[in-house]
């Protein structure tokens, strides 16, 4: 059950991301993917990664979806100015994930059947409290230079947005 509610919901985020991708209207094509987010969320959530899934909605579905949609809401784009664009780019696209998805199918064509007992799985994997912990014992100096990165990134933005400093 779990492993065919995974592959419908893998089925919606691919057909909502290729609704993305063939769109016309911009509006439409943003909500699609937030559909896409969500869904992939839900996945993550059937890989029992909680975290993760939080985190995809909060700042992927959420914050950043939201944005592009006022930005879209303020660029205020005409049907006029769409169908002048050419499909070029689109079939380009979705050649070169063919060309991935041909890739993928070979390398699992290669790999034999790993029978996996369920007894022995950690049912604690995903949660933030094993996350938290490896972040800040194993993997606290690439979460510390991070930040700085991320502090780097927020003052060059400032100094980019304020003429007069």
């Amino acid at each position: 059950m779990d492993q065919f509610l995974f592959f419908l919901v893998a089925f919606l985020a691919v057909a909502s991301a290729v609704y993305f991708v063939f769109a016309r209207n911009p509006l439409y094509a943003i909500l699609s993917l937030i559909v896409t987010m969500f869904s992939i969320a839900g996945m993550y959530i059937l890989l029992n990664a909680q975290f993760l899934a939080i985190i995809q909605i909060i700042v992927y579905a959420g914050a950043i979806m939201v944005l592009f949609l006022y930005i879209l809401m303020m660029l205020n784009l005409n049907k006029e100015d769409e169908s002048k664009k050419n499909n070029t780019l689109k079939f380009v696209g979705v050649f070169t994930a063919g060309l991935l998805l041909i890739g993928v199918l070979g390398v699992f064509r290669g790999v034999k059947e790993n029978h996996i007992v369920v007894d022995n799985v950690d049912k604690g994997v995903g949660l933030t409290k094993n996350l938290g912990r490896l972040l800040f014992s194993e993997y606290v100096l690439p979460f510390e230079l991070a930040s700085i990165l991320i502090l780097a990134g927020i003052v060059g933005a400032v100094l980019i947005g304020k003429k007069d400093l």
